[in-house]
């Protein structure tokens, strides 16, 4: 005989519900669905939860236990105190339709309005080749088991419902990553749809969605951040507007805009000490407003950096007192070197 444990287990539809209190026995080794498992065969024969291979990899039990968005097979009794009560609930982000089964209907709804591969022009199906250092770069990502509990643990969405319209979310991130990191695939514009379709500049990068990955994937570090980055390469960077103002008009995309009536010259400001304060949605081959020149020191210089860097001048999200590169050991991911 097991030792009997407190369990709350959240009842009810969407139309409402509560927990109610339960007494069930627990052995070594078990899991929470273990438990779910038993209280149906011995008390609630009617609670519903949705489940499949109990092996963690077809991401179905997805639940909430003490509040933290979990796979119930892959959470072990072991890890609560023996005194403790465990609380069992539906995913919160999602509908629930009855007692631990939610209503995930949204993420597949974006799932379709996702931009599928695009073959190169060319190269028949089983001609594609591909490096294996770019085959591993995105092997990553496919490890997603679709549990989402990313997604439910995401705060644009998890507290503010109105989001979910505009907001994608890190599932659909990574996907967007592993295509446009994808050598072979021939769509040229997933920045623009990561940034303008999907809602990309919503996350903030807290990296929740990473801590409750059961596959351990790097959502954060190795997918939203380098698509971020990507995204402002190609809309934000200086370097892209001087590049517009360089070439011919004839040598620019065929998209690009026309060029900004001439307005009438500006006294410029003062020299500024700080960081960049650019407002969202600035776009760089219109004129600048006043304050976005690039920053100078006390002593009215430019920075060196600020002329050589690829990228905008900017304070450091490592700190000021960090020298690159970065040492190996302080970096969640290192590219696979190709004679490994």
């Amino acid at each position: 005989m097991g030792a009997l444990r407190r369990f709350k287990v959240w009842r009810g539809d969407k139309a409402g519900g509560q927990l109610e209190d339960f007494k069930v026995e627990v052995n070594e080794g078990e899991v929470v669905l273990d438990i779910l498992h038993r209280l149906q065969a011995t008390q609630t024969p009617d609670l519903a939860v949705r489940w499949n291979c109990k092996a963690g990899k077809c991401g179905s039990c997805s639940m909430e236990v003490n509040g933290m968005p979990r796979l119930g097979c892959m959470t072990r009794m072991s890890t609560f105190a023996e005194d403790e009560t465990v609380t069992v609930t539906p995913l919160r982000t999602f509908p629930v339709i009855r007692d631990l089964v939610t209503d995930v209907s949204f993420n597949y709804e974006k799932a379709r309005d996702m931009p599928a591969f695009a073959p190169p022009s060319g190269v028949a199906p089983g001609e594609y080749r591909m490096q294996q250092v770019d085959v591993e770069r995105s092997q990553e990502f496919r490890k997603c088991i679709e549990c989402f509990l990313c997604q439910t643990t995401c705060h644009v969405v998890r507290d503010h419902d109105e989001n979910k319209k505009a907001f994608a979310g890190p599932r659909y991130f990574i996907r967007a990553a592993e295509l446009d990191m994808h050598p072979l695939d021939a769509k040229t514009d997933r920045k623009d749809f990561a940034h303008e379709q999907q809602g990309l500049g919503y996350c903030n990068i807290t990296k929740c969605c990473t801590e409750v990955c059961p596959e351990h994937i790097k959502i954060t570090d190795n997918a939203i951040i380098p698509m971020k980055e990507r995204v402002v390469d190609n809309r934000y960077d200086p370097l892209v507007w001087l590049g517009r103002k360089i070439f011919r008009r004839d040598q620019l995309p065929a998209q690009a805009p026309a060029p900004h009536p001439v307005v009438a010259p500006r006294q410029p400001p003062p020299p500024r000490v700080g960081t960049h304060h650019i407002p969202l949605g600035v776009i760089w081959h219109k004129p600048q407003p006043d304050g976005l020149e690039a920053e100078v020191g006390p002593d009215g210089k430019m920075p060196l950096t600020e002329v050589t860097f690829d990228r905008a001048g900017a304070a450091s999200p490592f700190g000021d007192n960090v020298t690159f590169p970065l040492p190996p050991d302080s970096l969640n991911y290192q590219h696979p070197k190709s004679d490994d």
